[in-house]
């Protein structure tokens, strides 16, 4: 193996490897090299601990089980460094247990691969974590920018930089389908939702005029970290594979994690709060099936579980390229059926009560988007 020394070539990605085993260590360089990565071995872990600031690896890929230094040990030391915090780091290891699997991921490890192993199987997991770690610095810098103009003001955001956000809400919506209809439509039933909760409600004492308006302005936000899904996932026509579904997952996580960066600045604000918590928790299920974080009842946040329901019955009644647009009626039976597992029983009393609102709500804007002359664009909405 050609022995890489300072400066480092930076053309290709660059895979820090430390095993023991020399045997090891080559087949893998070997595998990554015909993969057009530069590896760097390292058969001690101190070495390559004092190496890894100087190479800035894009990946790391980490035997467990090493003497002196473990795997677990190196990974956590990597991850103390500021400029490797978000590095990816990989297990490679001969064992199988799962105890070993959750302590890897616990110090901080993205993956584990047992061996054997096949070398496609190592480009295909590297290649996926460089794309996350990717959309990951580019969701970063856009919340950068966002920071950046949240610190014009001392105290609250401004309406030219909420008018922002809801740019970057827009142009996540328009890259899936219909841009403002969609935003519309979703706007009206959290309010339509939220005011029945309040009038007649356990939530009732939740719900005051802030709510109701914070609910309405921030709903467009639930999808905004669809700006950091590649269009080859989030616009493919046909079901996702469980591996893409997994990275279209991570939208909820992108989305409130962009929030975060801004509502750290300001922690009293309402409105960005309940952003966070509508762009994370819209897609988690009453009975803890959902995602990003499994959470169930009322653990979930209130203005997600709205915003969940809502979401729902506006994909329920959209065409997509993979059905039919459902009827009001059967949009209806399905919620109906769902209050329990899907939905929370009192938001799905609250809609069933005024679901006739909602269907009037959906007529309305679509007669506006005829006489607009808007045509729904039918791309799948995830």
């Amino acid at each position: 193996m050609q022995e890489i020394t300072p400066p480092y070539p930076k053309a290709r990605p660059r895979v820090l490897v430390v095993d023991d085993s020399a045997e090891n260590l080559d087949m893998i360089c070997e595998i990554l090299e015909e993969q057009n990565y530069t590896p760097f071995p390292f058969l001690r872990g101190d070495e390559a601990l004092a190496s890894v600031e100087g190479i800035q690896p894009d990946i790391v890929l980490l035997d467990a089980i090493m003497p002196e230094l473990d795997g677990y040990e190196i990974c956590e030391q990597i991850h103390k460094i500021p400029s490797l915090q978000n590095v990816p780091v990989i297990f490679v290891s001969g064992l199988n247990e799962p105890l070993e699997k959750v302590r890897a991921f616990r110090c901080g490890a993205v993956d584990f691969l047992t061996k054997p192993f096949h070398a496609q199987e190592i480009d295909a997991r590297i290649t996926s974590h460089l794309r996350l770690r990717k959309l990951q610095e580019m969701t970063q810098a856009k919340a950068d920018t966002l920071g950046t103009l949240v610190e014009e003001k001392s105290r609250e955001i401004s309406e030219s930089q909420l008018a922002l956000i809801y740019a970057m809400a827009t142009l996540s919506e328009s890259r899936d389908y219909e841009t403002g209809q969609h935003m519309k439509r979703i706007q009206n039933f959290c309010s339509i939702l939220a005011e029945t909760l309040r009038e007649n409600s356990p939530y009732s004492n939740q719900i005051d005029d802030e709510f109701l308006e914070n609910i309405y302005r921030t709903s467009p936000l639930h999808d905004i970290g669809k700006v950091g899904i590649e269009d080859a996932i989030l616009l493919k026509p046909g079901k996702l594979t469980p591996q893409e579904f997994d990275i279209m997952k991570r939208h909820s996580v992108i989305g409130a994690e962009t929030l975060q960066t801004i509502h750290a600045k300001y922690p009293h604000n309402e409105f960005l709060r309940m952003g966070i918590e509508i762009a994370r928790s819209h897609h988690e299920r009453w009975d803890g099936s959902g995602y990003p974080d499994g959470l169930a009842g009322t653990n979930i946040p209130l203005a997600a579980r709205i915003m969940g329901l809502a979401d729902v019955y506006d994909a329920l009644r959209a065409k997509r390229p993979y059905k039919e647009p459902f009827s009001h009626e059967k949009a209806v039976a399905i919620i109906r059926n769902d209050s329990g597992t899907h939905f929370d029983p009192c938001i799905a009393d609250a809609f069933l009560s005024v679901e006739q609102q909602f269907s009037a709500a959906w007529e309305r804007i679509a007669l506006e988007e005829s006489k607009n002359g808007v045509t729904t664009c039918l791309t799948p909405k995830r």
